[in-house]
Protein backbone atom coordinates (compact mmCIF):
# COMPACT_ATOMS: atom_id res chain seq x y z
CA UNK A 1 0.00 0.00 0.00
CA UNK A 2 1.56 3.26 -1.07
CA UNK A 3 1.83 6.11 1.89
CA UNK A 4 0.49 9.22 1.87
CA UNK A 5 2.46 11.86 0.02
CA UNK A 6 2.64 14.96 2.73
CA UNK A 7 1.02 18.21 1.28
CA UNK A 8 3.38 20.92 1.72
CA UNK A 9 2.52 24.64 1.03
CA UNK A 10 4.56 27.96 0.63
CA UNK A 11 3.25 31.44 1.19
CA UNK A 12 4.35 34.88 0.43
CA UNK A 13 3.45 37.50 2.36
CA UNK A 14 5.73 41.13 2.80
CA UNK A 15 8.84 39.82 1.13
CA UNK A 16 11.47 39.86 -1.08
CA UNK A 17 10.83 35.97 -2.26
CA UNK A 18 14.98 35.36 -1.57
CA UNK A 19 13.45 32.56 0.83
CA UNK A 20 11.90 31.00 -1.94
CA UNK A 21 14.92 31.33 -4.05
CA UNK A 22 16.80 29.74 -1.85
CA UNK A 23 13.90 27.00 -1.26
CA UNK A 24 14.08 26.45 -5.22
CA UNK A 25 18.41 26.61 -4.80
CA UNK A 26 17.60 22.77 -3.35
CA UNK A 27 18.23 21.97 -7.13
CA UNK A 28 18.48 18.09 -7.84
CA UNK A 29 17.76 17.31 -3.97
CA UNK A 30 13.95 18.52 -5.00
CA UNK A 31 13.82 15.14 -7.22
CA UNK A 32 14.71 13.68 -3.96
CA UNK A 33 11.53 14.38 -2.01
CA UNK A 34 9.56 15.02 -4.73
CA UNK A 35 7.65 11.75 -4.51
CA UNK A 36 6.96 12.08 -1.34
CA UNK A 37 5.54 15.10 -1.51
CA UNK A 38 2.01 16.96 -3.08
CA UNK A 39 2.92 21.12 -3.04
CA UNK A 40 -0.56 21.94 -2.65
CA UNK A 41 -0.07 26.01 -2.62
CA UNK A 42 2.57 28.05 -3.54
CA UNK A 43 3.46 31.59 -5.62
CA UNK A 44 5.74 28.93 -7.85
CA UNK A 45 2.17 27.15 -8.98
CA UNK A 46 -0.79 28.50 -10.44
CA UNK A 47 -3.19 27.31 -7.50
CA UNK A 48 -5.74 30.42 -6.42
CA UNK A 49 -6.94 29.32 -3.11
CA UNK A 50 -4.99 27.61 -0.12
CA UNK A 51 -6.72 24.44 0.48
CA UNK A 52 -7.24 22.47 3.83
CA UNK A 53 -5.88 19.74 5.32
CA UNK A 54 -1.65 21.33 4.76
CA UNK A 55 0.53 19.13 6.76
CA UNK A 56 3.35 21.83 6.10
CA UNK A 57 3.34 25.38 5.25
CA UNK A 58 6.80 27.25 5.06
CA UNK A 59 5.76 31.36 5.38
CA UNK A 60 8.02 33.83 3.63
CA UNK A 61 7.76 37.61 4.57
CA UNK A 62 5.98 40.07 7.43
CA UNK A 63 2.29 40.80 8.12
CA UNK A 64 2.35 44.22 6.65
CA UNK A 65 -1.58 44.83 5.58
CA UNK A 66 -4.73 43.92 6.26
CA UNK A 67 -4.50 40.79 3.86
CA UNK A 68 -1.18 39.28 5.04
CA UNK A 69 -3.30 39.15 8.87
CA UNK A 70 -6.11 37.52 7.38
CA UNK A 71 -4.25 35.25 5.16
CA UNK A 72 -1.81 34.17 7.62
CA UNK A 73 -4.80 33.37 10.08
CA UNK A 74 -6.46 31.33 7.18
CA UNK A 75 -3.27 29.57 6.61
CA UNK A 76 -2.85 29.03 9.72
CA UNK A 77 -6.06 27.30 10.57
CA UNK A 78 -5.82 25.06 7.90
CA UNK A 79 -2.38 23.72 8.17
CA UNK A 80 -0.91 21.26 10.52
CA UNK A 81 2.72 22.51 11.04
CA UNK A 82 3.37 26.59 10.34
CA UNK A 83 7.02 26.95 9.17
CA UNK A 84 8.52 31.07 9.49
CA UNK A 85 11.00 31.04 6.42
CA UNK A 86 13.39 33.61 6.81
CA UNK A 87 14.12 36.70 8.64
CA UNK A 88 11.13 38.76 7.55
CA UNK A 89 8.52 35.83 8.72
CA UNK A 90 10.66 35.69 11.90
CA UNK A 91 11.47 38.82 13.30
CA UNK A 92 9.59 41.41 10.38
CA UNK A 93 13.16 42.61 9.15
CA UNK A 94 12.84 44.54 5.98
CA UNK A 95 9.41 45.33 5.79
CA UNK A 96 9.63 46.48 9.35
CA UNK A 97 12.00 49.16 8.51
CA UNK A 98 8.40 51.24 7.83
CA UNK A 99 7.30 51.01 11.27
CA UNK A 100 8.75 54.24 12.56
CA UNK A 101 6.74 55.93 9.50
CA UNK A 102 3.17 56.81 10.12
CA UNK A 103 1.06 55.00 7.28
CA UNK A 104 -0.33 58.07 5.82
CA UNK A 105 3.41 59.50 5.35
CA UNK A 106 4.41 56.51 3.74
CA UNK A 107 1.58 56.48 1.18
CA UNK A 108 2.04 60.29 0.56
CA UNK A 109 5.29 59.44 -0.53
CA UNK A 110 4.71 56.51 -2.47
CA UNK A 111 1.55 57.85 -3.73
CA UNK A 112 1.49 61.46 -3.93
CA UNK A 113 4.86 63.01 -4.70
CA UNK A 114 4.43 66.27 -6.74
CA UNK A 115 6.76 64.82 -9.26
CA UNK A 116 4.26 61.74 -10.21
CA UNK A 117 2.76 62.35 -13.31
CA UNK A 118 -0.81 60.79 -12.06
CA UNK A 119 -0.83 60.63 -8.26
CA UNK A 120 -3.40 59.45 -6.26
CA UNK A 121 -3.04 56.41 -3.64
CA UNK A 122 -5.14 53.11 -5.15
CA UNK A 123 -8.28 52.44 -3.51
CA UNK A 124 -8.24 48.63 -5.41
CA UNK A 125 -5.53 45.90 -5.35
CA UNK A 126 -3.11 47.87 -2.74
CA UNK A 127 -4.47 46.28 0.25
CA UNK A 128 -4.74 48.54 3.65
CA UNK A 129 -1.46 48.73 5.37
CA UNK A 130 -1.10 48.02 9.39
CA UNK A 131 0.04 50.34 11.42
CA UNK A 132 2.95 48.40 11.75
CA UNK A 133 4.73 45.52 10.28
CA UNK A 134 4.94 42.49 12.12
CA UNK A 135 6.42 38.92 12.62
CA UNK A 136 4.17 36.19 11.80
CA UNK A 137 4.42 34.63 15.43
CA UNK A 138 2.79 37.96 16.77
CA UNK A 139 -0.88 36.59 14.90
CA UNK A 140 -0.74 32.95 14.80
CA UNK A 141 1.28 30.05 16.61
CA UNK A 142 4.39 28.67 14.44
CA UNK A 143 6.12 25.43 14.68
CA UNK A 144 9.68 26.05 13.30
CA UNK A 145 11.54 28.91 12.86
CA UNK A 146 14.34 29.06 9.82
CA UNK A 147 15.81 32.68 10.74
CA UNK A 148 18.34 34.01 7.58
CA UNK A 149 18.22 36.44 4.74
CA UNK A 150 17.25 34.26 2.72
CA UNK A 151 17.76 31.06 5.05
CA UNK A 152 20.17 29.18 3.05
CA UNK A 153 18.75 26.19 0.97
CA UNK A 154 20.53 23.39 2.81
CA UNK A 155 18.74 24.23 5.87
CA UNK A 156 15.79 24.38 4.39
CA UNK A 157 16.46 21.20 2.54
CA UNK A 158 16.94 19.72 6.35
CA UNK A 159 14.00 21.29 7.76
CA UNK A 160 11.82 19.52 4.75
CA UNK A 161 13.87 16.67 5.51
CA UNK A 162 13.56 16.25 9.43
CA UNK A 163 9.33 17.40 8.97
CA UNK A 164 9.32 14.62 5.64
CA UNK A 165 10.15 11.93 8.63
CA UNK A 166 7.81 13.25 11.32
CA UNK A 167 10.71 15.16 13.56
CA UNK A 168 10.70 18.86 14.40
CA UNK A 169 14.34 20.28 13.24
CA UNK A 170 16.93 21.03 15.60
CA UNK A 171 18.47 24.24 14.29
CA UNK A 172 20.39 25.04 17.01
CA UNK A 173 23.60 24.25 14.64
CA UNK A 174 22.53 24.90 11.65
CA UNK A 175 21.60 28.77 11.37
CA UNK A 176 21.46 31.75 13.28
CA UNK A 177 19.52 35.28 12.46
CA UNK A 178 20.89 37.43 9.42
CA UNK A 179 22.73 34.39 8.39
Amino acid sequence: MATAKVRVATVWLDGCSGCHMSFLDIDHRLLDIADRIELVYSPLVDLKTFPPDVDVTLVEGAISSVDDLEKIKHVRARTKILVALGDCSVTGNVPSMRNPIKVQDVLTRAYLDPDLTNPGVPTQVVPHLLPYVRPIHTAVKVDVFIPGCPPHADTIFYVVAELLEGRLPDLSAKTRFGA
